[in-house]
C-alpha cells in the first residue's frame, strides 16, 4: 500500500523506468500501463484526493509499429505442407481458419458450432461477441475457412465439447506455430495474432474489401483501431498503379 499523495512526478517517472527495464517492456506496453495508472489518479484528482495532478509534466507517445503479416505466396506454402505430425496438422489448420476470418485466438478457441448459422445472403456466417471487447462481430465464411471446419467436424474434441476446431493452449499454439515457420521456411515470428493481421491486410483490404467492411468483420469498436491492420502492401500499389496506367493510355489514345 503506498499513500496516493505521495505520489508525484517523480514517482510517476521512477514507475515509468521500472516498466522499461525490470519489466523489460517495450514503449507500446510502457505507454499502456501509464495511460491506465493515469486513469486512477484522474479519478483521485475529482474526488479531491489529491490536489496536484502527477502527470502534469508526463508525455508517453506510441510508437508506430510495423505489423507483420504473411503474403499470399507463403499463405499458399502453409496450407499445401504436408505434415507427419497431427498436431502441426491441426495448429496450421487453426492458423489458416483465423486467417480466412479474421478471429483472434482467444475467439476461436470458444467458437462452437452453434455460432456457426445462415447470414444475410443465405451463406454460412459466423456470428459471436469478441472477448476482447465485447463487441458483436458476424463474418461470412470463406471456402477456405469453411473447407478446415468441415476436415474438423468429425474429431473426437470437437464433437465432445461441440467446438468448431481442436484448438491447444496459446502458448502451445504459438510454440508449434516457429517450427511450422522453419519447416515451411518461413523467415517471420509467427504467432496466432499474425493470423487476424495477415486477414485485414493480405485477404481483405489487398483484395478490395473496404476498410469499413473489415472493422466491422474484427469486431472493431472504431475505425481507427482498423487502421493500425492497413497497412498498404507493395503488391496493391502495383495494382492500383496498372489499373492506373491503362486508363492514362486509353485517354491518350482517344485524344
Amino acid at each position: 500500500d503506498y499513500d496516493i499523495r505521495r505520489i508525484d512526478f517523480a514517482f510517476i517517472t521512477d514507475y515509468e523506468f521500472h516498466l522499461r527495464r525490470a519489466r523489460k517492456m517495450g514503449n507500446n506496453a510502457t505507454v499502456k500501463h501509464m495511460k491506465m495508472f493515469r486513469k486512477i489518479t484522474n479519478i483521485c484528482l475529482n474526488n479531491g484526493w489529491i490536489i496536484t495532478d502527477p502527470f502534469g509534466n508526463y508525455k508517453g507517445r506510441y510508437r508506430e509499429v510495423d505489423r507483420t503479416v504473411l503474403m499470399e505466396d507463403e499463405i499458399e506454402v502453409l496450407a499445401s505442407k504436408e505434415f507427419v505430425s497431427d498436431r502441426l496438422d491441426q495448429v496450421r489448420d487453426t492458423f489458416l481458419f483465423c486467417c480466412f476470418t479474421g478471429l483472434a485466438y482467444s475467439d476461436v478457441q470458444k467458437l462452437t458450432t452453434s455460432q456457426i448459422g445462415k447470414g444475410i445472403d443465405g451463406l454460412p456466417w459466423i456470428f459471436t461477441q469478441r472477448t476482447k471487447t465485447d463487441t458483436t462481430s458476424n463474418i461470412p465464411l470463406l471456402p477456405q475457412a469453411k473447407k478446415i471446419m468441415e476436415k474438423y467436424a468429425d474429431h473426437p474434441v470437437c464433437i465432445n465439447k461441440g467446438v468448431v476446431l481442436p484448438v491447444p493452449s496459446n502458448q502451445k499454439m504459438n510454440e508449434y506455430l516457429k517450427e511450422i515457420a522453419t519447416l515451411c521456411g518461413i523467415d517471420k515470428p509467427m504467432t496466432s495474432h499474425i493470423a487476424r493481421h495477415t486477414f485485414a491486410t493480405t485477404i481483405a483490404l489487398q483484395n478490395g474489401v473496404p476498410i469499413e467492411t473489415v472493422s466491422k468483420i474484427l469486431g472493431h469498436k472504431s475505425i481507427r483501431t482498423t487502421q493500425v491492420y492497413a497497412k498498404i502492401l507493395d503488391t496493391k500499389v502495383s495494382k492500383d498503379m496498372k489499373v492506373l496506367r491503362c486508363k492514362i493510355k486509353q485517354l491518350a489514345n482517344t485524344a
